[in-house]
């Protein structure tokens, strides 16, 4: 059998291969870590509720210290849209939008990506009382990853949960 036969069997297989595994991977993925943070639940979401805390505890936001931020609205209130855009291909551009917030203890995003990829998730941080005057603070996220790039949901759910983690301990650092 010629050489060239070979490459193109070989190539073949490994994009059938690389297919019939998407078809087998769930499109939509959830991430969800927590934190214990000793300190009242309203001080906690008082901090948590502006975005632009974020600069000093989320790890994307704190990749790429050059980032250009743009920011429309009202900081604290839904509706509020934090935007970015940095030339390091690990932040990439985008934007995230306070969608609703229930004072006290929950605030809802949603998250729009442009670059490196376009893609849509919601996130969610929630704060509820834990014991010794602490707050629990969970941060979650939940978003789709279209055909034939969901075969990703095999490992960005870790890497997503990991920097979720990374952030909270951040945020615990930072408020205790």
């Amino acid at each position: 059998m010629n050489i060239v036969k070979i490459i193109l069997m070989v190539i073949a297989a490994i994009i059938v291969i690389f297919l019939v595994t998407a078809l087998l991977i769930k499109k939509e993925y959830t991430v969800e870590k927590e934190v214990i943070i000793n300190q009242p639940k309203q001080k906690v979401f008082s901090y948590i509720k502006l975005l632009k805390n974020q600069d000093s505890y989320n790890k994307w936001v704190m990749m790429d210290p050059h980032v250009r931020k743009h920011f429309t609205g009202t900081d604290g209130t839904a509706g509020f849209v934090y935007a970015w855009d940095s030339d390091d291909k690990n932040v990439g551009k985008g934007e995230q939008e306070i969608a609703k917030i229930t004072e006290g203890s929950r605030v809802d995003y949603n998250l729009r990506f442009i670059k490196p990829f376009k893609n849509t998730a919601t996130a969610y941080i929630t704060t509820e009382d834990a014991p010794g005057n602490s707050t629990k603070v969970i941060w979650g996220m939940h978003g789709q990853t279209p055909f034939p790039f969901n075969v990703m949901n095999l490992f960005v759910p870790g890497m997503l949960a990991k920097d979720v983690k990374t952030s909270l301990d951040n945020l615990k650092r930072v408020l205790e």
